[in-house]
């Protein structure tokens, strides 16, 4: 096969990739970072956000054995099986402005969001989201390109949102 065809197939797939459907999304959503072994956790989907940020604590850049920079943090609680602390090389390091508009330097890294049965690399910085109600907050930049759509209006889009188990009247009949 030469070069032309081969760049040629290339083309052919990322038509076909864009072709699909676009999936309609709340404002909202679960989702997981599997190659971080975080799975299925409430994300807030915010068009008005530029960049994508995940709460994470205790965070220390190392230097790899590939030479270049790391991070190690602990990522959210999510309420079920996850690990205590996740490594991810870092993309970048800068300045973002956090909610309040103060200026934050930030490790950046890159890794793989699903949202539904879409999966696709993303930048997420990373930061102590601990006091929001979502761990994580997925912006523009990460959304665009990949056909999804956001219904603001509406939350739990791609699955219905898991019942809260009501721990008060669990073994109490009246």
């Amino acid at each position: 096969m030469t070069n032309k065809n081969i760049q040629s197939d290339r083309a052919k797939k990322r038509r076909k990739a864009r072709i699909q459907p676009p999936l309609i999304i709340g404002w909202r959503e679960y989702v997981s970072l599997p190659q971080l072994g975080l799975d299925d956790f409430t994300a807030k989907i915010d068009t008005g956000a530029l960049t994508t940020a995940l709460h994470a604590t205790d965070i220390r850049r190392f230097t790899g054995e590939d030479g270049r920079d790391w991070v190690e943090f602990h990522p959210p609680d999510l309420g079920h099986s996850a690990p205590e602390i996740c490594r991810a090389r870092v993309s970048d390091h800068r300045q973002v402005k956090n909610s309040g508009g103060i200026a934050e330097d930030r490790y950046f890294i890159r890794t793989d969001l699903k949202v539904e049965h879409r999966v696709f690399l993303v930048e997420i910085s990373l930061t102590d989201r601990g006091e929001m109600k979502y761990p994580m907050l997925i912006g523009r930049t990460a959304l665009r390109g990949h056909g999804l759509v956001v219904d603001c209006g509406h939350s739990w889009l791609t699955r219905p949102r898991k019942p809260k188990k009501n721990h008060k009247s669990q073994g109490v009949t009246k």
